[in-house]
């Protein structure tokens, strides 16, 4: 076991020392993926988090910063001197076990982060040991260098020949999900992660950084990628998950409207209204739930919690289907003084909700979730979307010359009098872009903020998204929105305001 601690140490050292004197983003990159751990596991305050092969330390203060101070982080190291505690250090255990490991006998740790520690001679043991270390259902987040990066091969020989070779055996993707599997983990994916790498200068750091996330995606060309994300799951799958109030801004106590259009998701109401109640119960003002004309049981579902649930407001409506006629429907029937729009499978994203309720809380009339931002996380996205999502918003910068990154996605919480003032006009998915651009065309305050997407489990459901249906929808708003901007157009074409609806009835429940 000595021998495996040493390479540890030695694979920590290597990494510090590339970091401090090879990486001109460092404190960026720590920084977004710190943010990506967050993210993966839908972190909550008082969960704990071990941090494997700490080193110099670097990378804690932004687990710390992502984590608001409020979990308690171990981070140990292979190698005997402890890493100098800065002062952002917060709840924070350092702990040496280049001489033993006994310190850490019998303890569990909810989530477990490591940063290219893996080696071939020492990966067997590590991951046994992360097993050992985990709490039933606890997960792991291992980031690894990707032996397949044609830079680093090319760094290597030429290093090999200057006598300074690199002495570390890395892993290839596929092994790294096979040992994982047999060690007994489960939910185990292994993605190709982060373009943003060597030869790399301080100035061109900024579109690598801007692409990374459409070529980790690409089909073929993200195995090129720099780094490898492990993530995998101790058994079992589903475990109770704490109830904590996330409620941090009494003056949004009792004053958030929560608009979900629904469309065959009976799977997904209760758990969504479940956590939603145990982590903001303060701020919901209401609950509304909008049918579809599900052909499920959604509708007796939304009937039985609205039944459950005073808070709950159940809205069915009549043909013709399309999410945008149940988005408005559903803001029409929304009545407090923000209101919050997401899907019905956003259950798993809902810790991350709290900093789109600091944006409201800072003042802004629009929150965004950005699913593109830099430290968003994007795990299996269909890469023709992303393609078609980027060029959309291309365009749309150039043509409303405004900076924004990703505004197209059903996650926004608005003040009542912006939902008040848009004329909506989009039946179906294109509406997204009309809720994210014409707030910005109006002159409203708006701010972005980091969500990752994760494809859909089959617990999930399944999505009515379908690019080529709807893509026309997208290029519709964009151009109609032009002419707005252009001529000054007040009358948005044939524009559906939420006081006027015109052919869009809704049936308002009452129970």
């Amino acid at each position: 076991m000595n021998e495996v601690i040493e390479v540890l140490g030695k694979r920590e050292q290597f990494r510090d020392h590339y970091w401090l004197n090879r990486d001109p983003i460092l404190k960026d990159r720590l920084l977004w993926r710190a943010q990506s751990f967050r993210h993966l596991i839908h972190l909550l305050p008082g969960q704990s988090i071990l941090e494997l092969g700490c080193g110099q330390g670097l990378l804690t203060p932004k687990l710390v910063q992502v984590s608001r101070g409020e979990n308690p982080i171990t981070s140990v190291t292979f190698l005997e001197a402890l890493p100098q505690t800065p002062e952002e250090s917060g709840n924070v255990e350092f702990m040496s076990l280049a001489n033993s490991t006994e310190q850490l006998e019998g303890r569990e740790f909810d989530f477990i982060i490591a940063m290219d520690l893996l080696d071939k001679s020492n990966c067997s043991w590590l991951l046994q040991q992360a097993y050992k270390l985990l709490k039933p259902g606890g997960e792991i987040i291992f980031y690894e260098s990707n032996p397949w990066n044609p830079f680093l091969r090319i760094n290597r020989v030429v290093s090999g020949l200057l006598g300074k070779k690199d002495q570390r055996r890395l892993i290839s993707r596929p092994d790294l999900y096979e040992l994982i599997s047999e060690i007994g983990f489960v939910r185990v994916f292994s993605v190709f992660n982060d373009f943003a790498y060597a030869p790399l200068t301080a100035n061109g750091s900024w579109f690598l950084q801007n692409i990374s996330i459409l070529l980790e995606n690409m089909p073929f060309v993200r195995t090129l990628a720099g780094s490898i994300l492990l993530h995998a799951q101790k058994p079992p799958r589903t475990v109770p998950l704490p109830t904590v109030s996330l409620c941090d801004h009494p003056e949004l106590y009792n004053a958030v409207s929560v608009v979900v259009p629904c469309h065959n998701e009976e799977m997904n109401l209760r758990p969504l209204v479940s956590r939603l109640l145990d982590l903001y119960g303060d701020y919901l003002y209401e609950i509304v739930l909008v049918d579809d004309n599900s052909r499920d049981n959604t509708k007796q579902v939304i009937t039985e919690l609205a039944e459950q649930y005073p808070l709950i407001t159940p809205v069915f409506r009549t043909p013709p289907n399309g999410v945008g006629r149940a988005i408005m429907d559903g803001y029409r029937a929304a009545t407090g003084k923000y209101i919050l729009s997401m899907d019905c499978d956003f259950q798993h994203l809902l810790p991350d909700l709290r900093d789109i309720f600091d944006g409201a809380a800072e003042g802004y009339d629009v929150v965004i979730g950005s699913r593109f931002s830099r430290r968003s996380v994007l795990l299996n996205y269909p890469f023709q979307k992303i393609a078609a999502n980027r060029g959309f918003h291309f365009l749309a910068r150039i043509i409303l010359r405004t900076k924004f990154r990703d505004v197209t996605n059903n996650l926004k919480l608005l003040r009542r009098e912006v939902v008040e003032k848009m004329e909506l006009t989009q039946p179906g998915f294109s509406i997204n872009a009309e809720t994210g651009l014409l707030p910005i065309l109006m002159g409203f305050t708006f701010k972005e903020v980091p969500i990752s997407w994760i494809n859909r489990t089959p617990d999930m459901g399944v999505s009515s998204f379908k690019l080529v249906k709807v893509g026309g929808g997208y290029w519709q708003v964009l151009y109609r929105l032009w002419m707005k901007k252009m001529f000054k157009n007040k009358e948005y074409y044939s524009a559906t305001t939420l006081g006027k609806s015109k052919g869009l009835v809704a049936e308002k429940a009452t129970l």
